[in-house]
């Protein structure tokens, strides 16, 4: 069993007995998490999909809080590694057993920087498929659609699948709704939404357009949590 806290934006935290995992810790600035930096005190990785700040977030601080590495593309990882984090780097394509499973990067359609007063570009972005307390999750970071989504829900018998839907930046609830269809997961939580004016999305429009397949889908308010087995 395994449970999933929703931060809101695309961060979430996966727990299971011993091993706590949070993806894409955007939580200072963020106006949907209620969670704060600080709640942190343990946790054994830190798994970041690019490097826009909506993303890596509070990444950097928490791995020298908690010494839980930052997992991210090989670029990414040694930005974080310069500014004093714990990392293991991988890319595309890699996966490597953790003590608390595998985990595996895909691709994702979008970009990766860190954009302050000047732009550092941070190597591709990546998605996510984490095996953790007996099931597989696919985190599919920031993405537009792309028909490889079916070659991953071939290659794995995904459980729960952590999708954006907010469109403009990423993929929409229309085309959300067909990489389900193309992963072919047993649930659907969507992400990426409601955070700002640009990202507002009805999720029955989602909803709807999942009435056809046979994936649950699982609408998370900010804060709360779920259990998956």
């Amino acid at each position: 069993m395994v449970t999933v806290t929703y931060h809101g934006h695309a961060c979430f935290h996966l727990s299971a007995g011993k091993h706590s995992l949070l993806f894409d810790p955007f939580l200072s600035g963020n106006p949907l998490a209620a969670a704060r930096v600080e709640d942190f005190r343990s946790l054994t990785a830190i798994l970041v999909s690019h490097g826009h700040a909506d993303h890596l977030g509070d990444a950097v601080e928490l791995s020298k809080r908690t010494k839980a590495p930052i997992i991210a593309p090989f670029e990414l990882a040694a930005f974080c590694e310069r500014r004093g984090a714990f990392v293991h780097p991988m890319h595309i394509g890699g996966s490597f057993g953790f003590e608390f499973g595998r985990v595996k990067l895909t691709i994702a359609h979008h970009g990766s920087a860190v954009v302050d007063k000047t732009t550092e570009y941070t190597g591709n972005p990546c998605g996510f498929l984490v095996h953790l307390g007996g099931l597989t999750f696919y985190h599919a970071g920031d993405t537009g659609l792309f028909y490889d989504m079916k070659l991953i829900g071939e290659l794995d018998d995904i459980d729960v699948a952590l999708l954006p839907i907010g469109d403009n930046f990423t993929m929409g609830p229309r085309d959300a709704a067909k990489a389900v269809e193309f992963l072919r997961p047993r649930y659907v939580v969507p992400m990426h939404f409601a955070t700002f004016d640009v990202l507002e999305q009805d999720t029955s429009r989602f909803l709807l357009a999942m009435e056809t397949l046979d994936a649950e889908p699982a609408v998370m308010a900010p804060g709360e949590s779920r259990e998956f087995s």
